[in-house]
C-alpha cells in the first residue's frame, strides 16, 4: 500500500498543476526529482524540474513574409509620359495609313462604283505603278497566247551612212537568261514584259498615246530599246543608234488534245512607228558632253598658253 500524504497534491498520476501525468511502465504516474527534492510528474511535452512549463507548449508565432521585389519596368511602360504619348501617335498614324492604302487599293481592283468614278483619278496616282493589281490570274479566260517582243534599230554609221540592222527578240534572251536560273532576277523576269503592257494599255488600236501615262510608256521602251541594243553591240564600231522599231509577235498556245480547240498556229505581227532614240541619249550623256566640252575648253587653254 502506498503511503501519501493527504493533504497534499501529489498523488499518484498528478503533477503539480493537478492534471494527469501519463502513466508510467508500472501503471503509475512517471514521476521526476525536482531540485529541491520534491517529485514532480512529467506532462506531456514539458520541461520537467524545477523552471518547468507545467505542460504548456510554446507555439511559435506566425511571421509575415516578406514582399517579393518588384524588378524594373521594361518595354512600353519604361518610357517616360511624353515618350508614350509620341509613340501611340506614330501607332496610329501607321495605322491609318495602311488602311487608307487597302481602302485604295480595294477601289482599284473592285467593280465600277460612284467612289472610283468620282475619285479614280486620285486612286489611280496612288496605284500606279507600284500597285498596280489585276485578276489575269484568276480570270475565266486567262492569256492562252506566247508574246516576244522585238526591236532593230537605225544606226548612223561612221562614214555618215544609214544602215538597219535585224531584229533582236528581247524576249527569247530573257528566256535564255531564266533557264537554269534558280533565282532569276526581277528585272529579267519582269521589265520587258510590265513595259509591254503598260505600253498596250496606255495606247489605242491605231498606236496612239492615250494621255501623260501613253507618252511615260514611250519613253520607257526607247530607254530599255536602248540598254538593250548596247549590250548587244547594235551599234557597231562607230555608230550611233539613231532610231528604233519595236514589234510583237504572238503565236497561239496549242491547246491539249482532249479539249478538241482548233487554233491558228501562224505568228501575227504589230508594228510600232519609228521612234527617235536622241532625247534618251542626250539625257544620258549631257553630263558626258560637258565634261568633253570643259576638257577641250582646258585643252585650248593650255595650248595657248
Amino acid at each position: 500500500m502506498d503511503a501519501y500524504d493527504k493533504g497534499s497534491d501529489a498523488r499518484q498520476g498528478l503533477g503539480r498543476d493537478g492534471r494527469e501525468g501519463p502513466p508510467g511502465p508500472d501503471g503509475a504516474a512517471e514521476q521526476t526529482g525536482g531540485s529541491d527534492g520534491t517529485e514532480e510528474a512529467s506532462a506531456p511535452g514539458g520541461t520537467g524540474g524545477t523552471g518547468g512549463t507545467g505542460g504548456t507548449v510554446e507555439v511559435p508565432e506566425a511571421r509575415e513574409m516578406p514582399e517579393a521585389p518588384s524588378g524594373p519596368r521594361t518595354g512600353f511602360a519604361a518610357l517616360s509620359p511624353r515618350y508614350q504619348v509620341g509613340a501611340v501617335a506614330a501607332l496610329v498614324a501607321v495605322a491609318v495609313a495602311v488602311c487608307a492604302h487597302i481602302g485604295l487599293v480595294f477601289l482599284h481592283v473592285a467593280p465600277s462604283n460612284t467612289l472610283t468614278k468620282e475619285h479614280g483619278s486620285a486612286v489611280d496616282e496612288w496605284v500606279f505603278p507600284e500597285f498596280e493589281q489585276n485578276w489575269k490570274l484568276f480570270a475565266p479566260n486567262p492569256l492562252q497566247q506566247n508574246v516576244a517582243v522585238q526591236v532593230r534599230a537605225e544606226v548612223g554609221t561612221a562614214d555618215g551612212g544609214i544602215r538597219t540592222t535585224g531584229w533582236y527578240d528581247l524576249s527569247a534572251e530573257d528566256g535564255r537568261a531564266i533557264d537554269g536560273n534558280p533565282l532569276p532576277s526581277h528585272t529579267v523576269q519582269n521589265e520587258l514584259r510590265r513595259a509591254w503592257d503598260f505600253f498596250v494599255s496606255s495606247h489605242d488600236s491605231e498606236d496612239r498615246p492615250v494621255g501623260l501615262r501613253g507618252s511615260l510608256s514611250e519613253t520607257y521602251l526607247r530607254r530599255i530599246a536602248l540598254l538593250r541594243l548596247d549590250r548587244n553591240g547594235a551599234a557597231g564600231p562607230g555608230g550611233v543608234v539613231e532610231r528604233v522599231q519595236y514589234r510583237s509577235r504572238t503565236t497561239n498556245v496549242e491547246p491539249p488534245p482532249w479539249s478538241g480547240e482548233k487554233v491558228s498556229d501562224r505568228p501575227t505581227y504589230r508594228e510600232l512607228p519609228w521612234w527617235s532614240v536622241t532625247p534618251e541619249r542626250n539625257d544620258g550623256n549631257r553630263d558626258d558632253g560637258n565634261r568633253k566640252v570643259g576638257a577641250r575648253k582646258d585643252a585650248g587653254e593650255g595650248g595657248a598658253a
